[in-house]
């Protein structure tokens, strides 16, 4: 399906975390319907499947989606893993149904490896539940780190763009190695090779800017109860969740219910995460070279995006 020429039927807005995706998706959509051409969204941010998660997601309400279909949220339990590879087999279909119907999916969201699992020409390898067993009992006896140098030691390539903070890529990847004997970087591709022909819109602005946007936004989803929804989940098993328990904020949030961190410490461990994670995104985002780049400070946003729009999809926009 790989036909870079044709012109896109698809769109995606991404960006580090905080960026305003979810409010230019909206726009864009909203300018398609008003132009007779239907659109709906496909939400690409994994913490945002969790049902339950939704001030530490920033997660739209139903009102504040403004009557625009959305898909691909609330769609887990708080206990459920989530994989890319299972988005991808979830997503595809899904966005060849609603282009089938004429409408068009905008994809928003930051999550690196499930952006590239919807747009990307790449396959996951297989698991294997022995040997995940066998790492997650590894995980649990010598930490993160030591299965991180154990992929070092396979992979200099693939540990360099894995976090060996995050425990479930940590594994997922030594896995693929041990079980496939081929390097992690094989499943991502240096060179990106679409699908299906994609606008994709990118969404960042100077450094020192982000920095405080995030800063802020940890700041209000403290005072706008956090900490109480974490808590209102631990009934629900966001304790026995492998993907939920460790998503920032609700790590943090967990620690200070716990009495592990104080309020200001939890805040402050959640904002240099955050900002962390930002700073993956972009060195992530910036090796795709179809991403048309966009400061989100910039008053005129939205004509300009729709300006570049015009010209790459002409069969929507034009």
């Amino acid at each position: 399906m790989n036909n870079s020429a044709a012109s896109p039927q698809l769109i995606a807005v991404v960006g580090p975390t905080g960026t305003g995706k979810s409010e230019l998706a909206l726009q864009l959509a909203e300018f398609l319907i008003a132009s007779g051409r239907p659109a709906e969204i496909v939400n690409t941010d994994s913490m945002q499947f969790y049902r339950g998660m939704d001030i530490g997601t920033a997660k739209l309400s139903v009102d504040e989606r403004r009557g625009v279909a959305h898909h691909m949220i609330d769609v887990l339990d708080i206990r459920e893993e989530s994989t890319a590879a299972e988005y991808q087999a979830q997503v595809r279909p899904l966005i060849l149904e609603l282009q089938s119907r004429g409408v068009t999916p905008i994809l928003a969201g930051g999550s690196m490896l499930y952006i590239a699992a919807a747009l990307n020409t790449f396959e996951f390898p297989a698991r294997d539940e022995a040997l995940r067993a066998e790492l997650e009992s590894e995980l649990e006896l010598q930490g993160a780190r030591a299965l991180h140098t154990r992929i070092a030691q396979l992979d200099p390539i693939a540990a360099s763009r894995i976090d060996a903070e995050n425990p479930r890529r940590v594994v997922r990847a030594l896995e693929i190695l041990l079980l496939t004997g081929q390097p992690f970087a094989a499943a991502l591709p240096e060179k990106t090779e679409s699908w299906q022909p994609v606008l994709e819109i990118g969404l960042n602005s100077d450094r020192a800017h982000l920095v405080q946007r995030l800063q802020q936004r940890v700041t209000k989803m403290w005072q706008r109860g956090l900490v109480a929804e974490a808590e209102s989940l631990i009934p629900l098993g966001i304790r026995e969740g492998k993907t939920s328990s460790r998503a920032i904020g609700y790590a943090q949030a967990l620690a200070q219910l716990d009495g592990e961190l104080d309020e200001q410490q939890a805040m402050a461990a959640t904002t240099q995460l955050t900002q962390r994670y930002a700073r993956r995104q972009m060195s992530w985002f910036r090796r795709d070279e179809r991403i048309h780049w966009f400061d989100y400070q910039n008053e005129n946003l939205l004509a300009d995006v729709l300006e570049v729009a015009k010209r790459q999809a002409p069969n929507l926009f034009g």
